[in-house]
């Protein structure tokens, strides 16, 4: 492979130092993709057209096959389901998938039992996909404007388009024999469709327009006998960066860098949500009386800005996340422009309810 892309250099270069002598671009890729052909019994084909793909995208150079075009006009067309993340559905399969979006950027556990994987581009058209064992989506969400659907919603809609499309939405989700109620000041629905439970996340900020959306399958939700997760390292983990990912889907969505994930400020978030679950409090000021700021300088942390969000009790890392969105104090933490380092501590206190510190700042 690295042959291959070494000789797509190659290719590249010979372009740029000759642009004057080609004047159909079309036949010049043509030319090359010919070259590649031949290559087709060592390489993965696919791959090698997808790499110089790239190399033509860094050059600003965006041309399309019929095939390509053909596929692209395939991908944007009405989901079946009522609602789709980047026209991937509830039982696509994994390999289908990834035909589509590439690897994941990252794999981290989820409330669920399975992982969450992460894709996107830089944070750009970011996604998570979780699959069952089968290899099967039995989980999406983003909080980009991914959405299609074959009943229209999409993201901007208002909560009142939403329920009149979607109709009533629940007010309580049963795990096991325990019937929980949904908190009544929520900013988001379940509704539960075609064997999937749907929650649309609405942002109080902008007239209560989709922001967000997580669509579970009914079999991967229904193996979930409470509405706390089980608590291991690894779920504590991920769901830490997971709200790390999802602080800079964010920023990207709204035009701003993404945040450099710091380990020692990660400790120092964990430190604060441990102590609160194991002492039963929920504030920025520990029972010492050490504020967020104090708690940066006695690890040795040193900023010219600093802050800190605290979420505590939320089902998962995306219900803390969209949350703390509708929160204005936290919210312009998030999205502080001159922030630019992060780490997210989590722990979970005797009951399993989740305690959520994120650290932000820049030196």
């Amino acid at each position: 492979m690295r042959k291959v892309l070494l000789l797509f250099a190659l290719f590249i270069l010979f372009f740029v130092a000759n642009t004057n002598e080609v004047k159909d671009l079309n036949t010049f890729v043509s030319q090359v993709q010919k070259g590649v052909s031949q290559l087709k019994e060592k390489v993965d084909l696919e791959s090698a057209k997808a790499s110089f793909n790239r190399f033509l995208s860094r050059l600003g150079i965006n041309i399309h096959s019929d095939e390509d075009v053909e596929e692209k006009e395939q991908a944007i067309q009405p989901s079946s389901q009522p609602i789709s993340v980047y026209n991937i559905e509830i039982g696509e399969l994994k390999d289908e998938v990834e035909k589509r979006v590439g690897k994941p950027e990252r794999i981290s556990l989820n409330e669920y039992g399975v992982n969450w994987h992460a894709y996107h581009e830089n944070y750009r058209n970011f996604l998570m996909i979780s699959y069952d064992q089968s290899g099967k989506v039995a989980g999406i969400y983003t909080n980009q404007p991914l959405i299609s659907s074959s009943v229209g919603v999409k993201a901007g809609w208002t909560k009142e388009d939403t329920r009149n499309l979607l109709g009533t939405p629940l007010e309580e989700i049963r795990k096991g024999r325990i019937l929980y109620k949904l908190p009544e000041n929520r900013h988001y629905d379940l509704f539960q469709m075609d064997g999937n439970f749907i929650t649309i996340f609405y942002d109080k900020f902008e007239k209560e327009t989709v922001r967000a959306v997580q669509i579970i399958s009914a079999n991967l939700e229904n193996k979930k006998n409470n509405i706390y997760p089980e608590v291991n390292q690894t779920l504590i983990e991920g769901f830490e960066y997971q709200l790390f990912d999802l602080v800079n889907a964010e920023r990207v969505k709204y035009g701003l860098h993404p945040l450099i994930w710091d380990k020692d400020v990660r400790k120092v978030a964990r430190k604060h949500s441990e102590d609160m679950a194991i002492n039963g409090y929920f504030s920025h000021v520990n029972l010492k009386g050490e504020s967020p700021f104090d708690r940066l300088k006695a690890d040795a942390i040193s900023y010219i800005i600093a802050g800190e969000n605290l979420a505590y009790g939320q089902f998962s890392s995306i219900y803390a996340h969209e949350g703390l969105m509708n929160s204005k104090g936290h919210r312009e933490n998030i999205l502080q422009k001159n922030f630019e380092y992060t780490g997210v501590g989590v722990a979970f206190n005797e009951v399993q309810h989740p305690y959520f510190t994120q650290k932000f700042y820049a030196k």
